[in-house]
């Protein structure tokens, strides 16, 4: 460029130089932008073949081969190993190991005995055994000594003093039995008995010692708590439930309603407001263990008024629940007579042999020739033989005016005047009399009248009277004056030790007295 100044002399302007710095970072804003112009990860799905989709691609592949280059390794890991045994110490490690004996293994070899090993003449017995026998059902106490290895001599004994305590027959199946033997004098005797040791009843244990050369029988009593475990609650929603949170046992409350049942309704007549009371046969020992027996009194209360008591009685060898008036009943329909089907009901019928319209007083029940006949309930027997077209016939009278006849038996098994029992046998199905074939005929009689037996229900009735009714009443009134949960009272034994006292403390005493 020219100028002209005030001397009229030209000069040229030079250009000012650029440092290194400022040329790099124009040449990195440069690549920067590029870089940022460019598209790196374009959309694969489209251009395909193009030099941006090449571009692309060898992105994908530079981030695959990145990501699978950064996963780790999940190799095991290798830790510190053990220095292998040598010399003697592997000789023992081997002999220890459970493996092959083709891979060098010594277990299972017997191994020879060193100098140091001094052969015995005989091998020591144990100076004593101890062992426990369990008493099986069916099994005798004799047998289950001889099978523990006690001499037979010996176990007669013992078991003639067991029997001196208790009868052997009391012992129950499953008794665990304490055997001690003791050391025997030579190899070819059996070992002596020195002990045995089991508990006979809930209330004894025995013990059979041996003192020298015989044995002695050492009796040991149980003290037994008999108070009935009584248990009363309010009814309120449900009289089972109540019952049961009460700590009453299930079949007890079972029993209960079926009694109570038997008196009242239990769904209708007993109130949510009511009481329950039973009175269950419970004992406890001194050692902890409880037997909890059955029902023994049934009872409601309604604003302190008994609605209902039952108390369990046996009177003529029978046992019945019996009110608080002494009068026990018991309701059931009559048993059948024999199991055969009926083949003829009770009506008017054309008799098969006679030909003619004729009232059938009874029922027929076919059967097999011998088959077993049935009481049909408790009675006594007022007629057993031959009775005219009825064959061999049995009658038998029963309370409340009611009595009942079988005929055409092939054999009778009872006898006039004997008492028979519900559901016993008294004769056998046979064709005696008027019969066409082996049956049963079958008659219930009414105040000596014949019925239709398909139209009763015996309803049977026993009352107490005399001393029977006020031994009675007298177990009544014990048991409702014992109280709600006492049996379940801490139990005192007799067996406890006194407290040992400390020799210094006995000293001191002697020295100041």
């Amino acid at each position: 460029m020219l100028a002209e100044d005030g001397f009229g002399a030209a000069a040229i302007a030079a250009p000012a130089p650029v440092s290194f710095r400022e040329s790099f970072s124009e040449t990195l804003g440069d690549w920067q932008d590029k870089f940022a112009d460019t598209e790196w990860v374009p959309d694969l799905g489209r251009d395909i073949g193009s030099f941006t989709w090449f571009r692309g691609l060898a992105t994908l592949v530079l981030l695959c081969g990145v990501a699978i280059s950064c996963l780790p390794d999940f190799g095991p890991i290798s830790g510190h190993q053990k220095e292998a045994l040598t010399g003697s110490r592997a000789d023992q490690m081997r002999s220890q190991v459970i493996a092959p004996l083709a891979y060098g293994s010594d277990t299972g070899i017997s191994m020879a005995a060193t100098d140091a090993v001094r052969p015995l003449a005989q091998s020591p017995e144990r100076p004593s055994i101890e062992l426990v026998a369990t008493l099986g059902r069916g099994d005798s106490l004799r047998r289950v000594l001889q099978r523990a290895g006690v001499a037979s001599n010996e176990a007669q004994q013992a078991t003639d003093l067991v029997a001196s305590a208790v009868a052997l027959g009391e012992l129950k199946p499953g008794t665990k039995i304490d055997v001690l033997l003791g050391r025997r004098p030579a190899k070819n005797q059996a070992r002596p008995l020195d002990q045995i040791a089991f508990r006979a009843r809930f209330d004894l244990n025995l013990e059979v010692l041996r003192d020298g050369a015989r044995l002695k029988l050492n009796r040991k009593p149980i003290i037994v708590d008999d108070t009935p475990l009584r248990i009363k609650g309010v009814v309120g929603s449900s009289l089972y439930r109540s019952a049961r949170a009460a700590g009453a046992p299930t079949e007890a409350v079972q029993k209960y309603l079926r009694v109570l049942g038997t008196k009242m309704s239990v769904s209708r007549d007993i109130r949510a407001t009511d009481e329950f009371d039973l009175i269950i046969n419970y004992r406890r020992a001194e050692t902890g263990e409880v037997e909890v027996g059955e029902l023994m009194y049934a009872g409601v209360e309604r604003d302190g008024k008994p609605q209902a008591q039952m108390l369990k009685w046996t009177s003529d060898g029978r046992t019945n629940w019996f009110e608080a008036s002494g009068v026990g009943q018991s309701q059931g329909e009559l048993v059948r007579p024999t199991n055969g089907r009926t083949t003829s009901g009770y009506g008017m019928r054309r008799h098969p042999i006679l030909r003619y319209l004729r009232m059938h007083s009874g029922l027929d029940f076919g059967g097999g020739y011998g088959a077993p006949i049935y009481a049909v309930t408790d009675g006594t027997i007022i007629m057993a033989g031959r009775n005219g077209g009825y064959g061999n016939f049995v009658k038998i009278r029963h309370g409340g005016g009611l009595a009942s006849g079988y005929g055409h038996m092939s054999r009778i098994a009872v006898r006039n005047g004997s008492r028979v029992r519900r559901g016993q046998i008294i004769g056998y199905i046979g064709s005696t009399g008027l019969s066409t074939g082996p049956h049963l005929h079958y008659e219930l009689y009414r105040n000596g009248r014949a019925i239709n037996p398909n139209s009763v229900k015996f309803v049977q009735r026993s009352e107490l009277s005399g001393s029977e009714l006020r031994k009675f009443k007298g177990e009544l009134q014990r048991l409702k004056r014992v109280e709600p949960g006492a049996a379940l009272r801490s139990l005192k034994s007799v067996s406890t030790k006194p407290k040992m006292e400390r020799e210094i403390n006995r000293l001191m005493k002697t020295s100041v007295s």
